[in-house]
């Protein structure tokens, strides 16, 4: 063989090809991510290494996660730090120790006081709003009373009817005088125009984006973001939950239909938990520190509820909304209701919620039939036969899209947020629940959610394991894709 310029050319391409998938294969492995996350990476490197190779650089490597929130970290324990006077330490308040029910969930309480730094608060209103057109009515209420401020944070906002009357009177009440604040993330909010942005921020609104994404220069910032939905007026009232702001949650979309959720007001000191990781994000977005004491102001409410606010994301010390879910399953006495649109848990999560059945607690699980991201719904079924195997009752939403996030346990504790039961929300996403400990609360929740069980079909271990072989196939493949999304 005669060794030409264009051979050698070849042999060195081949062998650099080569050193850089082995390399590639060899930083996976060592980034030490969760097992079923590193072997997908290495199957997709592996079988189409170069678009393999693009993917995992954009999407998955964690090593710019300390120097990305870094800055946000240290702003969370300054912001928290203002309301340490304030945090019960000993949880032996007389409203836990005479509640046998309650006593049974300080555990839940200590875990996200040290996890997450989530402040136990006692004088509240609740108040359990369902879908969109309840929930936007509480909302466009609120800012017409709003005196002071409004900040509003939403993962999705969407340039329709309810987002151009939200936009609308935002800029009525600026125009007044009223400090309005607004975070969008970039990426879940991409359809937003320059123009709507300029119209707002003409009219004395603060916009600022969450991570902005510009090509080609993305790869450190696409990967994370801001799947919060928080609207704070005046220091007094906040809402909180699984509905953004698009039409969609009205009037339904036209590949699911009707669109079920759940959302939560608030009224009293959890509020102020709430504007805590607001303007935590505020300050990561604008570089503005905003420490006045008014927007944390008094109120009157009098009312006994427990609720502590708890945030998570890629800038958290623990993942503390997957550890609360965690200790909630596995601690759970007599029952558990579970609805989330996206149901992708991690190992430790599916471990707990067998356990659970198979130790006598009653588990119900509420899935989508139908659904705006097809590989998640897919995915989802890929658990079901072993679920059901242990003892859990699946059920399919066919009424719509049950976009709701809850979590009810033994009828005494609650999370109404927007983190999902999958590895995105443990991860990746920026995310922000309430956990009630509250008897009345907690029953309207399991009230509509034994309602949404009427319209939603129980799953069966025989039939469905008959299945079709495609079926089958397809979910077991998009369980090995999904922990790459």
């Amino acid at each position: 063989m005669t060794w030409n310029a264009y051979n050698i050319l070849t042999l060195v391409f081949s062998i650099s090809y080569l050193a850089t998938i082995l390399f590639t294969v060899f930083i996976i492995i060592l980034e030490d991510n969760n097992p079923i996350k590193t072997i997908s990476w290495l199957i997709v490197v592996i079988l189409l290494p170069v678009l393999g190779m693009v993917l995992y650089l954009n999407f998955g490597r964690n090593f710019r996660k300390e120097k990305l929130f870094s800055r946000k970290g240290l702003t969370d324990y300054l912001s928290i730090k203002t309301f340490e006077p304030y945090q019960m330490d000993d949880l032996e308040n007389d409203l836990i120790q005479r509640d046998p029910k309650l006593r049974n969930k300080k555990h839940i309480m200590r875990l996200l006081i040290n996890n997450s730094k989530a402040l136990l608060t006692h004088k509240n209103k609740i108040e359990v709003l369902n879908n969109g057109l309840d929930t936007f009515a509480s909302i466009l209420e609120a800012i017409n009373a709003a005196k002071d401020h409004i900040h509003l944070e939403y993962y999705i906002y969407e340039e329709d009817e309810i987002g151009n009357k939200i936009a609308a009177l935002l800029m009525e009440k600026a125009k007044k005088g009223v400090e309005v604040r607004f975070i969008y993330d970039d990426v879940g909010s991409w359809g937003l125009r320059k123009k709507f942005i300029n119209t707002l921020e003409d009219a004395g609104i603060e916009v600022k984006a969450f991570m902005p994404v510009r090509f080609p220069m993305f790869t450190h910032r696409i990967n994370y973001r801001n799947h919060r939905k928080i609207l704070i007026v005046d220091g007094i009232v906040g809402y909180v939950g699984g509905i953004n702001v698009a039409d969609k949650y009205i009037h339904g979309a036209k590949e699911v239909g009707f669109w079920r959720d759940t959302h939560v007001k608030l009224e009293g000191d959890a509020v102020h938990s709430l504007q805590a990781v607001f303007l935590t994000d505020w300050y990561f977005v604008s570089q503005t520190s905003l420490n006045d004491m008014r927007y944390f102001p008094k109120h009157d409410v009098d009312d006994e509820h427990l609720v502590q606010i708890t945030a998570s994301g890629p800038d958290s010390d623990w993942a503390s909304i997957m550890q609360t879910y965690f200790m909630a399953i596995v601690t759970a006495e007599h029952h558990i209701y579970i609805s989330t649109p996206y149901f992708i848990p991690n190992e430790s999560i599916l471990t707990a919620l067998k356990t659970a059945a198979l130790s006598g607690v009653k588990v119900k699980v509420l899935l989508p039939g139908r659904s705006d991201i097809s590989v998640h719904l897919w995915s989802s079924m890929s658990f079901v036969a072993g679920l059901l195997h242990a003892g859990v009752d699946i059920y399919i939403y066919q009424k719509g899209f049950n976009h709701g996030k809850i979590l009810m346990v033994d009828g005494i504790f609650g999370s109404v947020g927007t983190a999902n039961m999958d590895l995105r929300s443990f991860d990746k996403n920026f995310e922000v629940n309430a956990l009630m400990y509250d008897e009345q609360a907690v029953s309207k929740l399991e009230a509509s959610f034994l309602d949404d069980l009427s319209s939603s079909k129980k799953l069966e271990l025989d039939e469905f394991r008959k299945r079709p072989v495609q079926s089958k196939i397809k979910e077991s493949m998009a369980r090995i894709v999904s922990p790459l999304l």
